[in-house]
């Protein structure tokens, strides 16, 4: 690697009362930029080093006097209390028992309380007003006049009075210091003492190159609980369950021409969390939210250019109505987006985004500990062999599509005394910008067909389903974006709508995944029949329809999955239990080795076609089916764990279907392996994506490569001009 590639593109967290060491290491890991990180700041040591300089703001929070002075401008939400079953015609709910104190306090305002509702939950019907009163001593809602034994509950407004990034970064590293409020920027008074603020931010801060907008206005919806059992009641990172206020809603009557009531947030309890297909209301309340964030958001982004600074916004935290994917996003006028990733499918969401700059903010963050309470930087904590696991996933992904920077975040005394991880960042940091090198001579080679990912949101969550939502048993979509996002295909997003709209013209594959019901499965949806013509037909035309779990699942007609006729695989809920079912056994296909692939089987799944091929198979119920569909294909799959072994099948199965089998260049022959190759610098770069050495052949244009890759390591290869193998 030249001395060119061993400098920039790097982010480096810097800590006043750490000089030697923020400037040794920012020498080590080649970094151009040193940051501030939430609750340090840099000293004149470091800000006169030479380096530019990001400057970390939340707009939102560290506003406390203005915010004490002003307390109804601060951010509010409506909460819905869990059903409590009245034993006689009274019953008193006490509506705040179940809820953190120190996150919320009641707004019982006359302007909130108009939208307050009590719901008689067995009938789903409100309980008119004039039979229930709140008591501010207390508490509680007194309601009169109800049904014994009936449930009851109880939505009201409340003051988020803790910001909630700040309370999760006060609790996790025991910080003792005043809780961080935060204001809404919905208020015309807020947004001028925001303005002003940023005005004068922009001026005392001469040495900052760059403003990193931690996220914009409103957080996802993050509601703790007041009991430690059950301390996180509700979380969903894309969820706008934050972005209510009794003023907001009377503007979006204004504007939209209809009303919305607190249920249509609270949801029978179960908010709006976006795994479920939204509904006109929610669609209408977007729209109507990242409108407002874009306009007045392009306002503070304009301010930072008058002072030739640039602006980025970290898509974290409070990023709820930016929509990067959205239509209205390059409004903002923003020079760069930052994106913390565990997974390859983050890597993605971020590098499809339109701005000049995409940056990678890695893993593990410099925390004592992780996320999900586990030591880090601290004793029991192995942060090297984090970080090669996070790498693993984000490089393969970054072999296909390229960011421009990575960097870390945290609190850089924390490396003092890990000397292997300083280490293994150094090596990653060389890796990226051999990568990111060759991603600027000319794209990767890519196979020909074309996946689309079928769901309710469509491309507005690419590579998403819900932020910070990871591999879990619960989704199998997210598990299949994680493989994606290193496949050598092109990968796009599509709803239901596109589908009408004659997109599958423009696709080869097809995937639906999911839970009946859920957003991604995609439910009712699937009741317009022209969704079922226009894919069925082009499947009929050589098209490739795969489903995974529920897929098309929905009540109502005579097969469950409404195209088990081109899945060859349907579901039954009861209704078959007394009819016969085909028999089969299960088929080998060459070009699809399942060595190593766990697919659990689901239950009550059925043969729908004797056609239907049957790879894998668990006590007579089918498992991974390929049912040839005139020139095209259906192929089901029960489930979908992301591994080395279920990628490849993935990829395997794609390029069966499509006609592809035999295109095996620039593919390795071990699964734990992969390859990306780019034309324009004939370079091959091979990674292995396991913890122990590795060996592969691949077949390119001017012969077989083969090589060896150490654990985790990558491995870049060179195919000369005379197409001599070097």
């Amino acid at each position: 690697m030249s001395g060119e590639l061993k400098k920039g593109c790097f982010t480096l967290p810097g800590e006043a009362g750490y000089e030697h060491l923020t400037l040794k290491m920012a020498d080590k890991w080649g970094a151009d930029v040193i940051r501030d990180s939430d609750g340090t700041v840099l000293s004149d040591e470091i800000l006169n080093a030479g380096y530019q300089i990001y400057s970390t703001i939340c707009i939102i929070r560290d506003h406390n006097t203005w915010a004490k002075a002003n307390p109804s401008k601060q951010q509010q939400c409506i909460l819905s209390t869990q059903p409590y079953v009245a034993e006689g015609n009274t019953l008193s709910i006490p509506i705040m028992q179940d809820f953190f104190a120190e996150q919320f306090s009641v707004n019982a305002s006359a302007e909130a309380m108009k939208y307050w509702q009590v719901i008689d939950r067995t009938i789903e019907e409100e309980v008119e007003k004039e039979n229930w009163s709140y008591l501010s001593d207390t508490q509680e809602i007194k309601i009169k006049n109800i049904v014994p034994w009936h449930k009851y509950s109880v939505n009201f407004f409340v003051y988020r009075i803790w910001e909630e990034i700040s309370m999760y970064n006060h609790t996790t590293n025991h910080w003792e210091k005043e809780h961080l409020m935060q204001i809404d920027p919905m208020y015309q008074e807020t947004r001028e003492y925001l303005k002003k603020w940023m005005k004068d931010w922009c001026e005392s801060h001469p040495q900052s190159n760059v403003v990193r907008f931690t996220s914009m206005f409103y957080n996802f919806a993050w509601i703790w609980g007041s009991s430690e059992k059950n301390r996180h009641l509700f979380s969903d990172w894309a969820s706008y369950d934050f972005t209510v206020s009794p003023y907001a809603m009377d503007l979006f009557e204004k504007e939209y021409g209809y009303s919305l009531k607190a249920e249509d947030f609270a949801n029978q309890g179960k908010y709006h969390v976006t795994h479920m297909p939204g509904t006109k209301e929610k669609a209408d309340w977007m729209e109507f939210i990242n409108r407002f964030v874009v306009n007045f958001g392009k306002e503070l982004v304009e301010i930072v250019h008058q002072y030739d600074k640039k602006a980025y916004v970290f898509y974290d935290d409070s990023w709820v109505g930016i929509e990067p994917y959205g239509k209205e996003f390059s409004n903002f006028g923003f020079d760069g987006l930052i994106k913390c990733v565990f997974s390859g499918f983050e890597a993605r969401l971020c590098s499809g985004v339109d701005v000049a700059t995409h940056e990678l903010r890695l893993h593990p963050y410099l925390f004592p500990v992780g996320l999900g309470g586990a030591p880090t930087f601290m004793e029991g904590g192995d942060p090297t062999l984090e970080a090669k696991k996070y790498w693993n996933s984000i490089r393969r992904a970054l072999l296909r599509q390229p960011v421009e920077r990575i960097g870390l975040g945290g609190y850089l005394h924390l490396v003092e005394d890990y000397p292997d991880f300083c280490d293994y960042i150094e090596k990653v940091a060389n890796e990226f910008r051999e990568i990111k090198d060759l991603h600027a001579n000319g794209a990767p080679y890519a196979c020909r067909p074309v996946v689309a990912v079928l769901h309710s949101w469509g491309s507005i969550r690419s590579w998403s389903l819900s932020g910070h939502f990871h591999e879990t048993y619960m989704h199998d979509l997210i598990h299949i974006n994680e493989a994606l996002s290193g496949l050598p295909f092109n990968v796009r997003f599509i709803n239901f709508d596109d589908v009408k709209n004659g997109v599958l013209s423009e696709c080869d594959v097809i995937i639906n995944a999911g839970i009946a019901g859920t957003a991604w499965s995609g439910g009712s949806a699937w009741e317009d029949a022209e969704i079922i013509e226009k894919i069925t037909a082009w499947t009929s035309e050589g098209g490739v329809f795969i489903g995974v779990n529920q897929p098309s699942a929905c009540h109502g007609y005579d097969t469950y999955y409404r195209m088990a006729h081109v899945l060859g695989v349907d579901e039954d809920l009861g209704d078959r239990v007394s009819h016969g079912k085909w028999k089969f056994e299960t088929k080998q296909v060459r070009e699809i080795p399942l060595d190593g692939c766990s697919i659990k089987v689901k239950n009550n799944r059925y043969l729908y076609h004797e056609d239907a091929v049957v790879l894998t198979e668990m006590n007579g119920i089918p498992g991974l089916t390929i049912n040839p569909y005139k020139k095209g294909y259906g192929v089901y799959l029960p489930s979908f764990e992301v591994s080395l072994s279920t990628t490849r099948m993935l990829m395997d199965i794609i390029l069966y279907c499509t006609g592809n089998g035999n295109q095996a260049e620039y593919i390795t022959d071990n699964n734990r392996m992969e390859c990306a190759y780019y034309p324009v610098s004939r370079m091959l770069v091979v990674i292995n994506n396991s913890d122990t050495i590795q060996k592969t052949s691949i077949h390119t244009m001017v012969g077989v490569v083969t090589t060896e890759v150490e654990s985790y390591d990558t491995k870049f290869i060179l195919l000369d001009k005379e197409f001599k193998l070097q």
